[in-house]
C-alpha cells in the first residue's frame, strides 16, 4: 500500500501552512537563512579541531583581523583569526610557515564561504614565539635600550628595595628571605602585580608606574619564578620592557630560572639568574661588609707603615746629602774666611806694630801721621807692639835727604 500524501497543495493560491520552507517556489527561503543553516549544520557536525598546514596568502586587516589559507598538497581552506584572538598569538605567521591551528570549521553567512575560524596558532617548534621575540628585540635595539653603555651601577648600600612580583609566588618569599638574611635593616616594599596570563603586561606596567610616582626606593627587583614559555611571556611584552628600561632607579630583572632570558632581562641594568640571586646581588651582606672593612683596615695600616718606612729612608738619604753638602759649603766658606782674614791681618795696624813699627796718636785719639800734626811740646801717645808710651814733642825734623815722603791717607788705628 502506497503512502498517502495528505499535504494540501493549491496550484493557484498560497502554499499550505504546513509546507516545509524551501520545499516549493512558493516557500523559498532567503539566502541568509540558507547560509546560516549551513553554518549551524557545519558547526554542529564538526567540533573544534587542530589542523596542520602551510600558511598561504597571509593578510592583516587594519581592524586587527588576520586572513590566510591553510593548505597541503591536495587541498586548502580559508582561515580567519579575529582581532580578539590575534592579540593572544605571539606574532603573525609568515607565508610558507608550517603551523598547527585550533579552530572551528564554519560558514560565513554573509558570503556563504566555508572557512576555518582559528583560536590558537602555533608554528612548528617555537617559530611564532621566536619571531615575536626577535621583532620586539630589534625595535628595542633600534631605540638604544639594549646598549650596555646605558646600564647603571646598583647602589652599594640600598636602604629601601621595591619588589614587583606576584604576592602569592615563591619568588617573593625567596627575595625577602635572602635579603633579610644578608642585611636585616634593608626595607623591602612589595608592589603586587600579575606575572602571567591575561592582563599581566598591563598589571606589570601599572606597578612600575606606581613605583615611579612613589619615588622613594633605591632599587627595583622585578621578576617571578620559573614556568613555561607562555607563563614567562609577559616579561617579553614590549610595553613591559620599555617600562623597565625607563625606570628612574636601577633595576634587577629576575625572571624564571637560569636558562630563561627575557626582554626585561636584556633592558634591565642587571640580570639575575633567579629571584634569590637578585636579592644576593642587590643586598650587601653585613658579615661580608665587616670582613671587608677589616681587610681594608689591615691593608691601609700596612700601606701606611710601608709609606712611613719609605719616607724615612728617603729622608735619611736627603739628610745625608744635606750634611755632605753643608760640609762642603762650610769648608769653602771657612777657606774664604781664612783668606779674607789673612788679607785683613796684613792690612791691620796691629800687624804693622808686630813688625817693629809704632803709631803716634794725639790725646784725643787721632792718628798722627804727618810732621805738621806735631806742635811745640804737645803731648801724644806712642803705640808699640807690646804697650803705649806717653811722650811730648821737643822738636820736629824733615826726612833725611834721599827719602821721599809717602802720599796717601792715614789708616785709623
Amino acid at each position: 500500500m502506497k503512502p498517502v500524501n495528505t499535504r494540501r497543495t493549491n496550484a493557484y493560491g498560497p502554499p499550505a501552512t504546513d509546507a516545509a520552507p524551501g520545499s516549493s517556489p512558493e516557500s523559498a527561503i532567503p539566502v541568509r537563512t540558507l547560509t546560516s543553516a549551513a553554518k549551524d549544520l557545519v558547526e554542529g557536525a564538526i567540533p573544534p579541531v587542530w589542523v596542520r598546514g602551510e600558511v598561504s596568502d597571509f593578510k592583516s586587516h587594519r581592524n586587527g583581523h588576520w586572513y590566510f589559507a591553510l593548505r597541503d598538497a591536495e587541498a586548502q581552506i580559508r582561515c580567519v583569526v579575529w582581532s580578539t584572538q590575534a592579540r593572544r598569538i605571539p606574532a603573525p605567521p609568515d607565508d610558507g610557515m608550517e603551523v598547527l591551528a585550533l579552530g572551528q570549521l564554519t560558514v560565513w553567512p554573509v558570503r556563504g564561504d566555508l572557512q576555518f575560524s582559528v583560536r590558537q596558532l602555533e608554528a612548528e617548534g617555537d617559530g611564532l614565539w621566536r619571531k615575536a621575540l626577535e621583532q620586539t628585540r630589534k625595535r628595542l635595539e633600534a631605540d638604544g635600550l639594549l646598549d650596555p653603555a646605558r646600564k647603571r651601577s646598583l647602589p652599594p648600600f640600598p636602604k629601601r628595595i621595591a619588589v614587583i612580583t606576584s604576592p602569592d609566588g615563591a619568588a617573593l618569599h625567596d627575595i625577602v628571605r635572602v635579603a633579610h638574611t644578608r642585611s636585616p635593616e634593608v626595607e623591602i616594599v612589595i608592589i603586587p602585580a600579575r606575572v602571567q596570563g591575561e592582563g599581566a603586561p598591563e598589571s606589570l606596567c601599572d606597578a612600575i608606574a606606581q613605583l615611579c610616582r612613589w619615588g622613594d626606593a633605591d632599587l627595583l627587583i622585578i621578576g617571578r619564578g620559573g614556568g613555561s614559555r607562555e607563563d614567562l611571556w609577559a616579561f617579553n611584552d614590549e610595553s613591559v620592557a620599555r617600562a623597565v628600561a625607563n625606570c628612574p632607579i636601577p633595576t634587577v630583572s629576575a625572571v624564571g630560572h637560569e636558562i630563561d632570558i627575557t626582554l626585561c632581562d636584556l633592558v634591565a641594568d642587571v640580570r639575575a639568574a633567579t629571584p634569590s640571586a637578585a636579592a644576593e646581588i642587590a643586598v650587601p651582606s653585613r658579615r661580608e661588609l665587616v670582613d671587608r672593612v677589616n681587610v681594608l683596615g689591615k691593608r691601609l695600616s700596612t700601606a701606611a707603615l710601608r709609606r712611613r718606612d719609605r719616607a724615612l729612608a728617603s729622608l735619611n738619604m736627603v739628610r745625608g746629602r744635606l750634611l755632605q753638602s753643608a760640609g762642603r759649603v762650610a769648608e769653602r766658606r771657612r777657606a774664604r774666611v781664612e783668606s779674607i782674614s789673612g788679607r785683613l791681618h796684613a792690612l791691620s795696624p796691629l800687624a804693622t806694630l808686630s813688625r817693629g813699627y809704632s803709631v803716634a796718636r794725639s790725646t784725643d785719639g787721632a792718628t798722627l801721621s804727618s810732621r805738621a800734626q806735631f806742635t811745640g811740646e804737645s803731648a801724644f801717645a806712642l803705640w808699640l807692639r807690646d804697650g803705649i808710651v806717653d811722650a811730648f814733642v821737643r822738636e820736629t825734623r824733615e826726612l833725611p835727604e834721599g827719602i821721599q815722603p809717602v802720599d796717601g791717607g792715614s789708616h785709623e788705628f
